[in-house]
């Protein structure tokens, strides 16, 4: 019987320790008619659930105030989830149309879960985790069960459970979690993220694990490579102790990078910038500690979870807020990213048969033109108050650029007009994500002030594989050298005209690649803050030349496979 298993390593470690399996409570809803005279007992059934939940959310949020304030706030939105309005309404209609009370939330709840999964923005397929947790909560306050979680550890131990939601890691004791495997999940997962954020080491996706790994088993964790021992033998055990004491050490030497600048050993500095995906306190000031500026601060979530849409003023104080953080250094500003794949409850936006390659992001913004004058002109009053750079994602010709710039232009006008400051010399730049214009860096160098490379979607469109989907990840190949060929051509091109170039995927905050995009020229990255410390690292340990020597080799390879094992074998000292 094999006792070795393989999964997806999403926060880094080694652990061995007892199985604990973790089965938070699972609906069982059943499809069944209401007379109409019990509507109005449906109705309230319903309510009293909303209320019930209401009370447990709220308990939750004031047990973490004081500990974590920043998770605390994951429950305003679980609030936000738990009376939206839309939501509300397709419940209370599903009743009138004499479905019980816990088949009308499933129905609803799930019709929203399948809208917004699709997306292939992180910061918005993540919120499926939170409409799931609200929706399961819902139901079980509906049978009257009551809450099971993570709390009632009594020792420390590996969790293995299909999933984490948000609610079952919101009291964990992360001394008393050794490490997590779950069945599904990836590396934008609420699982990875809280796993990252604790340290604690965590292999996700491996399929049927609650079955495979028994209850009350001794497992190996191996988060480094990927591995899963079951009932290890002594001699195991003893060498994985060892493997777990070195990664300890470089782990904590990796961390002594992260207050330090990234210079290559021949003194060429590389600005390492930050991921946003909100303006809360605790990530601005993390970010503004550690890093050289925004690289990539992510708009939606201004829009989410609302009825209406955001106004100018409110969006104006949410970007002064950031500038004013990080002062001088820059903050690149992405407008709108968002398309037919999600439905905002402020914007009406039609089905599309593949939202992915249909009207979103600057496609999107130029077909509702007041909506994008909006948060034009709010980047422009912001622009003010410290280094802004605005930026378009989804550009895929000259036409979107020149028609991005001639928007921006009347944004200005109308502020000249109202006599309104703001920064006359604001860089304005675009994203590079579509293969199409990637191979016209050349002429969209004379275009703008400076590109950024999305390699999440630069990497999906080149390679026609879905990063989302299971079923082809194989074909998302990251490090295919084709992705590196068309990064080097867009960086040549840029350099040539004196441009900036910043990398702003996952690539950018990846310790094998980072290196390579260093050789190329590049020298913004910019990434989540869990990767700043490892690359750091890695550039100040290595020379221009060297980087260069990497760059050069890999435009030369053939596979995927072929520049993981080179780049691995030559960095092996350095990750």
């Amino acid at each position: 019987m094999c006792n070795k298993f393989k999964a997806n390593p999403v926060s880094e470690g080694i652990s061995i320790g007892e199985t604990f399996h973790f089965c938070p409570y699972v609906p069982n809803v059943v499809e069944k008619q209401i007379s109409e005279d019990d509507i109005q007992n449906a109705l309230l059934q319903y309510e009293n659930a909303q209320n019930k939940a209401k009370e447990e959310l709220k308990l939750l949020q004031s047990h973490l105030k004081d500990d974590d304030s920043n998770k605390a706030r994951i429950f305003d939105a679980h609030l936000d989830i738990l009376f939206d309005a839309a939501m509300d309404e397709d419940i209370r209609d599903e009743i009138d149309d004499l479905n019980n009370p816990a088949f009308a939330v499933n129905k609803v709840y799930e019709k929203y879960i399948r809208i917004i999964g699709k997306s292939k923005d992180e910061l918005i397929a993540e919120r499926v985790a939170d409409i799931r947790d609200v929706k399961n909560r819902l139901l079980r306050c509906l049978e009257g069960v009551e809450e099971r979680n993570l709390a009632e550890l009594q020792k420390p131990v590996v969790i293995v459970a299909y999933d984490l939601l948000p609610s079952d890691t919101a009291t964990l004791d992360k001394n008393k979690v050794l490490a997590i495997i779950t069945e599904v999940g990836g590396p934008t997962s609420h699982s990875a993220i809280i796993a990252r954020s604790y340290e604690i080491p965590a292999l996700l996706g491996l399929e049927n694990a609650m079955n495979i790994i028994t209850d009350q088993t001794e497992v190996i964790v191996d988060a480094v490579d990927g591995e899963i021992i079951l009932c290890p033998t002594a001699e195991e055990k003893e060498e994985y102790s060892k493997k777990r004491e070195k990664f300890l050490i470089k782990q904590k030497e990796t961390k002594q990078y992260i207050s330090q600048e990234a210079k290559s050993t021949d003194g060429t500095k590389i600005d390492v910038e930050i991921n946003l995906g909100s303006a809360s306190s605790n990530e601005l000031q993390g970010g503004c500690q550690y890093t050289d500026g925004v690289g990539l601060f992510r708009t939606e979530f201004i829009y989410m979870g609302r009825p209406d849409l955001p106004t100018e003023d409110e969006q104006f104080e949410i970007y002064k807020k950031v500038l004013l953080v990080f002062k001088n250094s820059p903050v690149t500003i992405r407008t709108l990213d968002i398309g037919g794949d999600k439905k905002l409850d402020s914007m009406e936006l039609p089905v599309e048969e593949n939202p992915f390659l249909g009207n979103r992001a600057l496609r999107l913004c130029l077909s509702n033109p007041q909506i994008f004058k909006t948060q034009l002109r709010a980047c422009l009053r912001a622009s003010v108050f410290g280094n802004l750079w605005l930026m378009f994602p989804m550009v895929g010709s000259l036409d979107d650029v020149r028609a991005a710039k001639k928007a921006l232009q009347e944004a200005k006008d109308e502020l000249d007009n109202e006599n309104i400051p703001y920064n006359k010399d604001m860089k304005f730049g675009v994203m590079i994500e579509i293969p199409s214009i990637a191979l016209l860096a050349d002429m969209v160098a004379k275009e703008v002030d400076f590109v950024s490379i999305g390699t999440n979607d630069l990497t999906q469109y080149t390679m026609a594989a879905d990063r989302m989907n299971p079923a082809v990840n194989k074909y998302y190949q990251s490090n295919n050298p084709a992705i590196y060929r068309l990064i080097n051509y867009v960086t040549k091109e840029f350099k040539k005209q004196g441009k900036d170039v910043c990398v702003c995927g996952e690539m950018g905050g990846n310790k094998l690649s980072a290196p390579v995009l260093v050789g190329m020229g590049i020298r913004r990255l910019s990434m989540g803050l869990a990767s700043v410390a490892s690359v750091k690292k890695v550039i100040n340990n290595l020379s221009i030349p060297q980087m260069e020597e990497l760059a050069s080799q890999v435009c030369q390879m053939e596979t995927d496979k072929e520049i993981v094992d080179y780049l691995s074998e030559k960095l092996s000292d350095l990750i």
